[in-house]
């Protein structure tokens, strides 16, 4: 083979035989830095997801290293100024796991507003009209969402909003203009005072720069609605996970949810640990009995609150997500063969 490419994260099985087609494949994990030193030298490729931090002291142990493919929407874990000054292109997949995303908030939204509990085999009268008249949810038509971030995800959460009946509000770096043009239904464009103030729920869509770091702070959470449902698809490190925290007991009894399928760091500590991996609860506190979590406590202040649901980062888990991910190795072999990308690193 003329090329040969290093696959730090795995591949789905049609992107993984298309490759192999093509080039040589050395595989390894991202977390055995022997294993990287040993393969990254002969690599003229190499391709990623989320964990590989590809930055400038593992890019120098690729001296060969022509292209960085990472299979994923955002670029967080990839230095591409470094990249850049080695003479070495990023590719990525923008627009992979749109769909998955979008059907995922949808779902946690639904989860959060309209209780669905099983009735029990051979259910009494008395049980079948308490749950009736205790499980009592809400209509999304009668809400507003709130949308951080009007990219591709962002974007196309407005438009299935809209097809239900909410009232959406946008906010984004990008000018009103421009957001009105992507897209071809109605929204209002609204500073995030606004936003913070008036959404019922709200979900946060915003890329990984550095200066959006904590944008979830106090003085953020101080705006929101007391009864609101935070939603964070995007990335663990947009959240000040102290201050949700203490937003969350604040708030327990008023409605607040909050609903995270990332976090930083992932896995969260354990609890009773600062470093090592834990799991969380079974759920949000719904109404109709639904528990929530334990009451642990740990390095991650977010564990152990009722009104918190903790899920393991699943927002793009479908096989067809997972495998335009993969298609990332089309970009990789074709900056190989010297073609231009077709999704190059903005």
């Amino acid at each position: 083979m003329a090329f040969t490419v290093l696959v730090t994260e795995g591949l789905d099985p049609a992107p993984a035989a298309w490759l192999a087609a093509r080039a040589t494949v050395l595989t390894c994990a991202h977390d055995q830095p022997a294993a990287l030193a040993e393969l990254l030298p002969k690599a003229d490729g190499l391709v990623v997801r989320t964990y590989t931090k590809v930055n400038a002291p593992l890019l120098a142990m690729g001296s060969r290293l022509k292209v960085v493919g990472r299979g994923g929407v955002g670029l967080d874990n990839i230095d591409v100024p470094a990249c850049r000054a080695r003479g070495v292109e990023v590719v990525y997949t923008p627009d992979a796991n749109t769909q998955a995303v979008v059907e995922y908030v949808l779902g946690l939204m639904l989860d959060a507003v309209r209780p669905r509990v099983t009735m029990p085999d051979n259910v009494t009268a008395a049980q079948f009209h308490k749950m009736r008249q205790e499980c009592i949810g809400r209509q999304l038509d009668q809400m507003t969402l709130g949308i951080l971030g009007f990219g591709r995800i962002g974007t196309r959460l407005g438009r299935v909003a809209r097809a239900i009946g909410m009232r959406v509000l946008v906010n984004d770096l990008w000018p009103e203009e421009r957001c009105r043009a992507a897209v071809e239904y109605d929204f209002e464009y609204v500073d995030k005072p606004t936003l913070y103030r008036e959404s019922d729920v709200l979900s946060i869509h915003v890329d990984g720069r550095r200066e959006n770091r904590g944008i979830i702070n106090a003085a953020a959470l101080a705006q929101l609605k007391p009864s609101c449902i935070f939603i964070n698809a995007a990335r663990g490190m947009l959240v000040d996970a102290a201050a949700l925290a203490a937003w969350s007991r604040a708030h327990a009894a008023k409605g607040a949810q909050v609903i995270l399928d990332v976090h930083e760091p992932e896995p969260p500590p354990a609890p009773g640990s600062s470093t090592a991996p834990g799991s969380n609860q079974t759920g949000p506190a719904f109404p109709c009995g639904a528990e929530g979590a334990s009451g642990n406590a740990g390095g991650y202040p977010l564990y152990g609150l009722p009104n918190v649901r903790l899920l393991p980062h699943l927002a793009a888990r479908t096989p067809q997500g997972m495998e335009n991910m993969s298609w990332v190795v089309r970009d990789v072999i074709g900056v190989l063969e010297g073609q231009r990308a077709q999704f190059p690193a903005p």
